[in-house]
């Protein structure tokens, strides 16, 4: 039986990129599918085509109110394809099927949230400091965009750059990370059949160089959104020097979680346990590191233990599975080495730590806690994108503020306390994009989202990131019938 084989998405047509590459299932560690790998005379097709469709009226003259339900129509057929879409996700990054099918099912909501905003982006009235003019602002879209996202969470994090971009007007370029590209190849098949104009969406993927590079420096883009690592980002900011495009960059982080004696230890177990180990701890928003106050620790980290020794790891594919596999082999190694570096540091390992007993394939890791004495220690201070939860006791309010803050990152927190004003100084007072207080890892198309940071600049999601896809035109106009004075003659 033959392997798949994937296309990229440029102008309307799926066609073959000059070259290719395989795609391992992670956890098999087997060869599964063939994926294009986009060069630069790709990526350039492809922004030609978008920045082409950009001004042709089949695009450019379609009312709001049309764009909006092109992008209705599209979340409806994800929510149709979801099935299909979430086992692609699975063989490709090892995520389970359970979450992908959640998420994707969600995601859909996404692209009707932006339809509906499409025909809601406004422009304003200006009371003009001069009697004989009329002046007002148009928003109009910024023009092609690279839109640029990870393995992790794909089709969740293309919606919230695709949406707005869609519903401002503008076109696109969307490259899918080379590790576990196959669910946006096969996206592309609805945007298709949704009935977009050729060169609106164009979807492609391959490697940071020449793809990446070509991308995010083509003369022809005007903004690049971004979701990534730091790394990575600091190579697209002096790209876009070559375009001046606009950027928006969300980095991920290094969480915290802050939990009182006084907060409900099962309920905030349950949240730190989907906050870490959920998606097998490859999430931005993964809340790793935890803060506990010391009269509390003992008995948290006893239903944390029970917890994690419970989770089912196995096949990503059946229903039954709750943690499946690293999604790359690199991954998993960066975790050993990281982890052992703490351990030797003084760290005391509570749980895991290791590849679970009897899986010889796959990239898989148990479920890991470690406790340490403070910040200082690798395992806490370091992303690791896995399902490593750091653990450091607190003694007062003002501590367990500086540990918090103490990081390079901040796009996401957790607060669990029965204290409403406590929770409310807290709010004030974490340096983070997101404060979640006695909940974790709730998302809505409504709400947006970034970081402070390393985690990023900008933000995603809610209703003025449509905004983000526009500039604003100035309009004056002259009201007055009398000739304009002639300027050379002195009154």
């Amino acid at each position: 039986m033959s392997r798949p084989r994937f296309q990229l998405y440029i102008d309307g047509a799926f066609v073959d990129a000059a070259a290719s590459f395989e795609s391992l299932d992670p956890s098999t560690e087997k060869t599964w599918a063939d994926m294009p790998a986009a060069s630069e005379e790709d990526v350039d097709r492809a922004v030609k085509a978008a920045h082409r469709a950009f001004l042709d009226p089949a695009w450019a003259s379609l009312t709001a109110s049309q764009r909006g339900r092109l992008l209705v129509k599209l979340g409806d057929l994800v929510a149709q394809h979801a099935g299909r879409l979430a086992e692609l996700e699975t063989r490709d990054t090892g995520k389970i099927i359970r979450e992908t099918k959640a998420q994707i099912g969600y995601v859909a909501e996404y692209y009707r949230y932006f339809g509906g905003l499409a025909d809601k982006v406004e422009g304003a009235h200006l009371p003009i400091d001069k009697a004989e003019m009329e002046v007002y602002l148009r928003r109009e879209p910024i023009g092609v965009v690279a839109a640029i996202v990870p393995w992790n969470s794909q089709l969740f994090l293309s919606a919230v750059k695709l949406g707005p971009a869609l519903a401002a007007g503008c076109t696109v370029v969307l490259k899918a990370s080379e590790e576990g590209p196959a669910p946006l190849l096969e996206f592309a098949r609805l945007v298709h059949e949704a009935g977009f104009p050729e060169g609106v969406v164009n979807i492609i993927t391959g490697f940071g160089e020449p793809a990446g590079r070509a991308l995010t420096s083509h003369p022809l883009v005007a903004r690049v959104a971004f979701t990534g690592g730091p790394a990575t980002a600091r190579h697209i900011v002096r790209n876009t020097a070559e375009n001046l495009a606009h950027t928006t960059l969300e980095l991920g982080g290094k969480s915290p979680v802050l939990v009182f004696g006084d907060a409900d230890l099962e309920s905030a177990a349950n949240a730190v346990v989907a906050g870490i180990f959920a998606a097998s701890g490859q999430s931005c928003v993964a809340g790793s590191r935890l803060y506990v106050e010391r009269p509390a620790q003992e008995r948290l980290l006893s239903i944390l233990k029970q917890k994690a020794a419970a989770i089912r790891i196995g096949d990503p594919q059946d229903a039954s599975t709750e943690m499946g596999p690293l999604a790359t082999r690199q991954q998993r190694d960066r975790i050993e080495k990281v982890l052992a570096a703490s351990l030797e540091a003084g760290a005391e390992l509570v749980c895991g730590g290791k590849r679970p007993a009897g899986r010889n394939e796959g990239w898989f890791f148990e479920p890991t806690i470690v406790r340490a004495r403070d910040n200082a220690v690798a395992c806490v201070s370091e992303e690791l994108f896995g399902p490593v939860l750091s653990v450091v006791a607190f003694d007062t309010e003002a501590e367990a503020i500086g540990l918090a803050n103490d990081t390079r990152y901040g796009l996401a927190s957790g607060v669990f306390t029965a204290s409403l004003t406590r929770a409310h100084r807290l709010i004030r007072s974490l340096r983070a994009g997101i404060v979640w207080v006695n909940t974790y890892r709730a998302v809505s198309p409504i709400v947006p989202f970034g970081g402070y940071g390393l985690s990023g600049l900008g933000r995603e999601g809610g209703r003025e990131s449509v905004l983000d896809y526009t500039r604003t035109k100035s309009v004056w106009i002259r009201t007055s019938d009398d000739p304009i004075p002639d300027p050379f003659v002195m009154r």
